[in-house]
């Protein structure tokens, strides 16, 4: 790996790093990011981190507040309705994109990531909650497989942002939501490989709805 290669690595799992700490939790909403304390946790140099910084900033993860610094964004009510809006709308037309143009080897991803997701489901709701980050993975990868067909990665992007700031305040609010949204999930694959668009965007509406009232209900 040359030097510029190296660097690109380096700034990437930073980027990374410091992103998933914020979705799931491990930085607080609204905490300031001293860089020498980062500089600590993160093993990378002060200019790396600021690169990152900038990177989670243009996503909306972070604020940046001139010379104060930079601070893990803020959580309200207003700001996940807004986001689950906004997801319930990409998610809605990629789906109906998804379902127009999936062959079986989309339907073959799509039954194999609900499969996944059904047995951490399980898990949680016999109270194993060690695996709870995983279930939250593979509701994602069941999420995106349903989308993956859509043909269109900028659309691919922009929802894979969406849904990660969804999943911040699930992550901060969000236990299990029981045998309800296990129903929905099964619910949404046969929608799927019955490509019925109104049924599936009706589930998906109603699902995130769900997600959000109960994420209120949880929330600290």
């Amino acid at each position: 790996m040359n030097d510029a290669a190296a660097s690109n690595s380096i700034g990437d799992n930073a980027f990374n790093n410091i992103r998933s700490d914020i979705i799931f939790g491990r930085l607080d909403a609204g905490a300031k990011l001293k860089l020498d304390a980062l500089k600590a946790r993160y093993g990378t140099s002060v200019s790396t981190l600021r690169e990152a910084l900038s990177r989670l900033t243009s996503e909306g993860f972070i604020v940046a507040e001139g010379q104060r610094g930079f601070f893990v964004s803020p959580m309200s009510e207003q700001d996940l309705r807004e986001i689950s809006d906004l997801r319930v709308l990409l998610e809605s037309h990629a789906m109906k994109l998804s379902f127009e143009a999936g062959d079986t080897e989309w339907e073959g991803r799509v039954v194999a990531a609900h499969h996944k997701l059904s047995r951490m489901e399980t898990r949680m709701a016999a109270g194993d909650f060690t695996v709870r980050e995983t279930w939250k993975r593979y509701d994602w990868e069941f999420h995106q497989a349903l989308i993956l067909a859509c043909g269109s990665q900028a659309l691919l992007k922009s929802h894979g942002t969406v849904f990660d700031k969804y999943l911040r305040y699930q992550m901060r609010n969000l236990t299990y939501r029981g045998e309800m949204a296990s129903q929905e999930h099964g619910a949404l694959l046969d929608a799927a490989l019955a490509r019925d668009i109104d049924k599936a965007q009706a589930l998906l509406a109603a699902h995130i709805e769900g997600g959000i009232e109960h994420s209120l209900r949880n929330a600290p």
